[in-house]
């Protein structure tokens, strides 16, 4: 299993992107904590924290697929390092001028927001000319999947280390100096440097016009909401049990059965359609969310918990083979950055229906959110089969150094070994 992914980090450029986008996101993945802890600290309360928490991600959600369509047209330099300095400098302006003017205060992270840079979608742009292989390729994107969840425990961390450091303030900045720095590499590395998307049907819905992409979109909403959820949900069952200390394990287990989960996934070689087994796996996926609704003790529960997040990194990487089948040419970037940005609306959407239907009904039925999200996005890819069983383009995946698939067949594919 380790030697598949120490053969694709060894590959030319591999590490410096992989590790140059995970530390470009940074901002983005502890943003929410980070305007949290920085709001508190300057005498706000957690309503307007939660506000500015929730402007910076809806403006998160308009600003990806946008910047992602204009890497497409123009190129990833061009757009991902202004992106990242402009996002830099609204959280820096968010944490020199505080809130002496809440006008200020949240025009400064709808501009984090709306150009946080679209690192992950090019990222999954430039595998293809990176690594050659398809099957590399889709071992990759499950390393990606990952290396996520990696980020998002590490990120916090840091944050609450920088804070009890320093400040909140500093924490601000601190952060965002180190994402214009990943960004930067990431842009000047060859790949980067040299990718140019497929030419491209000029269409003013851009990836949008692809009913399969559309298809997968609208089941990931509903994953998005369904992770969303527990994050509440999760919350209340700590609550319950009287120990803030008991939401930290569930979190934790349920990143540690994503990681053994996407490990696992991106060991072997897969054939038959991804669509095909993307609806597998979202129906594990399921299965594992609905038992959270018995909130069992907390050795238990967080057993279940782990079981939960098992299933999650396959569907996220699987996800990702089917969205660059699907994608119409020439749209790649935006296809990856929509598909972050409607997981992102629908996990929003799940934090903000779990907390009445926890007041309603109990901690149960904001479990009972995650499982019923599960279901809905399992329904969605079963209702849509024959949209997704045509791709948008040919199944061949592999791209030249400039971005464009190679009208050659790849070796194998001919043979049964599809995505």
């Amino acid at each position: 299993m380790a030697a598949g992914y120490l053969d694709i980090l060894r590959a030319r450029h591999a590490a410096r992107l992989l590790t140059g986008t995970l530390v470009g996101r940074l901002p983005n993945g502890t943003a929410h904590i980070a305007i949290v802890l920085f709001t508190r600290a300057e005498g706000g309360s957690y309503t307007l924290a939660g506000a500015l928490a929730a402007v910076y991600g809806l403006a998160t959600a308009v600003g990806q697929p946008l910047l992602g369509r204009a890497v497409d047209l123009y190129g990833q330099p061009r757009v991902q390092l202004p992106a990242a300095v402009l996002s830099a400098l609204g959280m820096a302006l968010l944490a020199v001028a505080g809130f002496g003017s809440l006008p200020l205060a949240y025009a400064a992270v709808v501009v984090a927001g709306v150009f946080t840079p679209p690192l992950e979608g090019g990222l999954r742009a430039l595998w293809p000319s990176v690594l050659g292989s398809e099957d590399r390729v889709h071992r990759a994107y499950a390393m990606d999947a990952v290396a996520q969840e990696v980020m998002f425990t590490i990120g916090p961390l840091l944050v609450t280390l920088l804070v009890s450091l320093w400040s909140p303030a500093a924490a601000l900045l601190v952060i965002n100096a180190i994402g214009v720095l990943g960004a930067l590499s990431v842009v000047l590395s060859e790949p980067s440097r040299t990718w140019r998307s497929a030419p491209r049907e000029a269409h003013w819905l851009g990836a949008l016009r692809s009913r399969g992409l559309l298809a997968l979109l609208g089941s990931f909403f509903f994953v998005g909401m369904a992770l969303g959820s527990i994050t509440v949900a999760g919350v209340a069952y700590a609550d319950d049990h009287g120990r803030e200390s008991v939401y930290g394990w569930l979190m934790a287990a349920l990143g540690l059965g994503a990681l053994i989960g996407g490990a696992l996934y991106g060991a072997r070689q897969w054939s038959g359609p991804p669509e095909r087994r993307l609806r597998v796996i979202v129906a594990l996926l399921a299965l594992g969310y609905l038992p959270l609704m018995l909130t069992p003790g907390v050795v238990a529960m967080t057993v279940l918990a782990a079981v939960a997040g098992v299933f999650l990194a396959p569907a996220i990487a699987c996800s990702f083979i089917v969205v660059d089948r699907h994608a119409p040419r020439g749209t790649v970037t935006e296809a990856f950055s929509w598909l972050v940005t409607t997981f992102g609306v629908g996990a929003a959407a799940g934090t903000a229906v779990a907390g009445p239907a926890g007041e309603l009904g109990g901690t149960a039925w904001s479990f009972a959110v995650a499982g019923a999200g599960g279901v809905a996005a399992l329904i969605v890819l079963l209702s849509t089969g024959r949209v997704l069983a045509v791709p948008g383009h040919s199944a061949v995946a592999v791209r030249g150094p400039g971005g464009d698939r190679d009208d050659a067949v790849e070796p194998g594919l001919g043979q049964g070994r599809q995505a």
